[in-house]
Formats: C-alpha cells, sequence, structure tokens
C-alpha cells in the first residue's frame, strides 16, 4: 500500500482492533443513502397511524436533509481533492 494510500485512511482503535474506513468520502455517502433510506422507511410505516403521523413527517424531514447532504458529501470530496492537487499539478497542466 502506498504512502498516499495510508494518508487517505481513517483509523479508529477499538481496545486491540483497529476499524481502518479506506475512501472516507465514498463511504460517508455510502452511510448517508442508507440513513436516507431508513428514515423514510420508517417515515412510511409511521404514517399508517394517524398517532404517529408527526414523528412520520420529522423522519420524512431528516430524510430530505439528508438528501441535501449527500451532494454536499461529493462536493467536498471534489473540493479536498482539488486542493491536494493544486500543490503538485499534473504535468498536463502545463500543457496548452
Amino acid at each position: 500500500m502506498s504512502d498516499k494510500e495510508k494518508k487517505s485512511e481513517l483509523s479508529i482503535r477499538i481496545g486491540h482492533d483497529e476499524l481502518v474506513i479506506r475512501q472516507r468520502y465514498e463511504a460517508a455517502s455510502i452511510v448517508n443513502d442508507i440513513l436516507i433510506a431508513v428514515w423514510f422507511i420508517v417515515g412510511s410505516i409511521m404514517f399508517f397511524s394517524e398517532a404517529w403521523t408527526t414523528v412520520g413527517t420529522w423522519c420524512f424531514l431528516a430524510g430530505s436533509i439528508e438528501l441535501l447532504i449527500r451532494p454536499l458529501i461529493r462536493l467536498s470530496r471534489q473540493i479536498h481533492l482539488r486542493r491536494i492537487g493544486a500543490a503538485h499539478p499534473p504535468a498536463a497542466a502545463h500543457d496548452f
């Protein structure tokens, strides 16, 4: 594994074990997509009962907010990649 790949990893120690997350932005996007699905499924189920309609509405709101977070994760990844790449532009960048 290269030094570049090691720098892009997120390591969390849990007792004697270590959780290693590679491609942090992709992992965050996947977790976000799962949470979107959970919020909308729970909200949909809660709409079957009038007593749970308000809580279901809050679940839909949470899912909608996470739909906004999804492109923000992608945007932050692009900005992060540009910031790293700006210090060492590829040779083709000087080719006019």
